[in-house]
């Protein structure tokens, strides 16, 4: 009997997770043919056949829908940065790195639009607790990338600084703004491999 409530058990969460990851695509079709910030619960429900009370029981709000996407993309984010650094050695490293970042922060919708979700959540959520725990593991990569391993406050707040240039330069690429400042994101990311990685010792 208790065999049986156990596979019941099983069936259902693995039914629940089917239907979160349908959802999950759901909204990032529909994220992708607008602005994720305006994203609405309705909208992604159609998109998914649901109606839209139905999604409350997988997210509270849009936010949490939001980080939830966000996440995802965040655990995407740190696969693609760490296959681009162990593509390379020492010198480029960061850089390779940081340019494997850069290419999706320029696309990534839902990451775009994190931060309004994050501040209405103010971290007490789940989606805001997993959006956080990927976002270390995205800046774990980059500080491994910077041979500047994030097991010490320095390294951490270097792993910090490196990414919120990178953040920064996503967001000048995004909005045209660089290339009107006369740079080239490959330019900038060199200037940030020379300041952050390590030196090679003579």
């Amino acid at each position: 009997m208790a065999e049986v409530t156990e596979q019941k058990l099983q069936r259902r969460a693995l039914a629940h997770a089917a239907t979160r990851t349908g959802i999950l695509d759901a909204a990032r079709r529909v994220a992708a043919r607008g602005d994720a910030r305006d994203l609405s619960l309705r909208h992604v429900a159609a998109e998914a056949g649901f109606a839209p009370a139905a999604l409350y029981g997988y997210f509270a709000n849009k936010d949490e829908l939001l980080l939830a996407l966000a996440a995802d993309d965040l655990t995407n984010l740190a696969r693609t940065m760490r296959e681009a650094g162990a593509a390379r050695s020492g010198e480029g490293r960061l850089a390779a790195t940081a340019a494997a970042a850069l290419a999706l922060l320029r696309v990534s919708e839902s990451l775009a639009a994190a931060p309004g979700a994050l501040a209405s959540t103010a971290g007490t959520s789940d989606a805001g607790r997993l959006f956080n725990g990927r976002l270390i593991a995205a800046l774990k990569v980059l500080s491994d990338a910077a041979g500047n391993p994030a097991n010490s406050r320095d390294g951490q707040c270097d792993g910090v600084l490196v990414a919120a240039a990178v953040v920064g330069l996503a967001l000048f690429a995004r909005s045209g703004r660089l290339e009107a400042l006369g740079f080239s994101p490959d330019e900038i990311l060199r200037r940030l491999d020379n300041r952050f990685a390590p030196k090679a010792s003579s």
